[in-house]
C-alpha cells in the first residue's frame, strides 16, 4: 500500500486544483452575458448562420476531427514501437503492419469524403 501513496496523493491534487480552478473561475468570472457572448465563435471569422431550431453540422466538422485523433493515435502506438523494434521481431512488425492498413483505411476515407480539402 505505501507504494500506492504517492499515486493517490497526487490524484487527490489534481482534483482538488480542478475544483479549485472551476470554482474561482466561476465565482470571479464576469457575470454580464450579451449576444455577442453567446454567439458560436469561429476561428475569429463570422459564425456560419444556422436556421432557427438548430440545424445538421456540416460533416467537414466530424472529418476533421477524425483526421485529428488518426493521426494523434498514430503516432502515440508508432513511438514506442519504435523504441522496442529490436526486441519484438517479426511479430512486432507484422502488428504494426496491420495498424498501419487500419490507419490507411481511415485515412482514405477521409481523403474520399473531402476532409482534405480546405476551401
Amino acid at each position: 500500500m505505501d507504494l500506492y501513496i504517492p499515486v493517490i496523493a497526487l490524484g487527490v491534487l489534481a482534483f482538488g486544483f480542478a475544483a479549485f480552478s472551476v470554482a474561482m473561475a466561476s465565482l470571479t468570472g464576469p457575470k454580464r452575458w450579451n449576444r455577442a457572448r453567446l454567439d458560436a465563435y469561429e476561428c475569429g471569422i463570422e459564425p456560419t448562420p444556422q436556421p432557427v431550431g438548430g440545424g445538421r453540422f456540416p460533416i467537414k466538422y466530424y472529418l476533421t476531427a477524425m483526421l485529428f485523433i488518426v493521426f494523434d493515435i498514430e503516432i502515440i502506438f508508432l513511438y514506442p514501437w519504435a523504441v522496442a523494434f529490436d526486441r519484438m521481431g517479426l511479430f512486432g512488425l507484422v502488428e504494426m503492419v496491420l495498424f498501419i492498413v487500419t490507419v490507411l483505411v481511415a485515412y482514405a476515407y477521409i481523403w474520399r469524403r473531402g476532409g482534405l480539402e480546405w476551401d
